[in-house]
Parts: structure tokens; C-alpha cells; sequence
């Protein structure tokens, strides 16, 4: 098959092409943030991972960088919001009886644990209908904003995520939430594979372990744009891309 030309003109031109045609790779920012293919993606911003009563707060996590963190994955959120850009919430859960977690899957949940509990006992995370299960509110969904449960680490993992972005023509994510080197990086990793162009907001991602959150940082500035939060807020509420159109 022969390879597909390079697409050129106006950003209203690039889109018609359609998915994956919109200007990257030599597109710049505020080409890949047009609200009408961008989607901003919340990861695990829950009580069990952000908030001193939740799971990793009884493990003794130090969690106060979750302050910074919701506080600007709020501001995106306002600033998506009035854009008119797709928001999901990926929302981490435990069913019943741990019916969705394999035992490679709970082996690697005990794992990250031990790290404050070398023999238990270990907690449970994010059980459904659990107050660890809820999300923080300073970043609740609105109604009509897609929540997707998610059993993995990566928010495409055993969800229709991509089909709900793929059904509402998004070709950029934007993500943003808990934690960088977890759920964060996996989400990242796997949208790069589905041919997303991923922007990470960089301090509006976080963990409970600085060295941890370093070093996933160090390899995702080297594979995707990794900006300030409040730049991706200037350009939604900026509309640069409206010239061109």
C-alpha cells in the first residue's frame, strides 16, 4: 500500500482528511488542542489515591503533592469545559469479590504496597460504592461527561475508551491525574500506540513517590509534548486556532 500523502493548508482542510491528519507531526500546539479533536483525559484523581483517609493514606503514602495536582487538573477542567473539549474521567475500580483482577493483576497490586507494608495487611483499592472509589471534588464529573471504569493500568485496557474517542473524531489527548509512573504513563503510552498525539500537563500529574514521578517525567518529555497546565488553559481560552478557520 502506497504511503498517504502528507496533508498541507488550514486547519479545517487537515481535519477533513480525517483521523490522524490534523497537522502532526509538524503541527504546533495549539493545532493539536482545537477543542473540536482534543480530549482532556482525567486519570484516578480518586479519594483511595489523592486524600490522607483513602487507601494509600493508611499505607502512610506522603500525598501532599496531590494538593498542586488537583488544583491544576481543576483549572484544565474549567478551562476543557468552557472550550466545549471532551473530558473523561478514568475511574479505577475493584468489583465485588475482585472478580476483575487476575492473579498476575493482584500480584502486582501486592507489589505496590510493600513498598509500605513489606507483609501486609494489604488494603483494598478502590472497591466500588467504596468512599475510595469516588472521585476528589474539586474534579467530579458533570453529568453527560463519560466516566470509564478501568481494571488496569492503562485507561485502554479492557474499556471502550478508544471508541469513544475514535466516535467523537479526537486525535490529541491531553492527560492529566494519578499516578505519573502508573496509570498516567500507561494511559499515555498505550494512546500513542492507538496514533493519539498525546500532551501530558506536566504539574498536573502526580505520585507518592517524588524519585518515582522523576523518572517517568524524564522518559515522557522524551516521547510526547509535556507542557505547563496553565498553557493548555491559555490556548483553550485563547482560541488561537479560530484565525485559521
Amino acid at each position: 500500500m502506497a504511503d498517504r500523502p502528507v496533508p498541507s493548508g488550514k486547519l479545517s482542510e487537515l481535519v477533513a482528511v480525517g483521523f490522524g491528519d490534523v497537522g502532526f507531526p509538524d503541527s504546533d500546539l495549539a493545532h493539536l488542542l482545537e477543542p473540536a479533536h482534543a480530549a482532556l483525559v482525567l486519570v484516578d484523581l480518586q479519594v483511595d489515591f489523592c486524600h490522607p483517609s483513602g487507601a494509600f493514606g493508611r499505607l502512610g503514602a506522603d500525598l501532599s503533592g496531590y494538593r498542586a495536582v488537583l488544583e491544576q487538573s481543576q483549572r484544565l477542567l474549567v478551562a476543557a469545559r468552557a472550550a466545549g473539549v471532551l473530558v473523561v474521567h478514568l475511574r479505577n475500580t475493584e468489583l465485588p469479590g475482585d472478580r476483575a483482577s487476575s492473579p498476575a493483576q493482584r500480584r502486582f497490586a501486592r507489589k505496590l504496597q510493600q513498598r509500605f507494608r513489606a507483609d501486609g495487611p494489604f488494603e483494598p483499592v478502590c472497591q466500588v460504592d467504596s468512599t475510595g472509589w469516588e472521585f476528589m471534588p474539586e474534579v467530579a464529573p458533570e453529568p453527560g461527561e463519560p466516566v470509564m471504569p478501568k481494571y488496569r493500568s492503562s485507561g485502554f485496557a479492557g474499556t471502550p475508551l478508544d471508541l469513544v474517542l475514535r466516535s467523537n473524531a479526537v486525535s490529541t489527548l491531553v492527560v492529566a491525574g494519578a499516578t505519573t509512573e502508573g496509570c498516567v504513563e500507561s494511559t499515555a503510552r498505550d494512546a500513542m500506540f492507538l496514533d493519539y498525539a498525546v500532551v501530558v500537563a506536566e504539574d498536573a500529574v502526580g505520585s507518592d513517590e517524588p524519585a518515582l514521578h522523576e523518572a517517568s517525567m524524564l522518559l515522557m518529555r522524551n516521547r510526547f509534548d509535556v507542557v505547563p497546565a496553565a498553557l493548555l488553559t491559555a490556548l483553550w481560552k485563547d482560541e488561537p486556532w479560530k484565525e485559521e478557520l
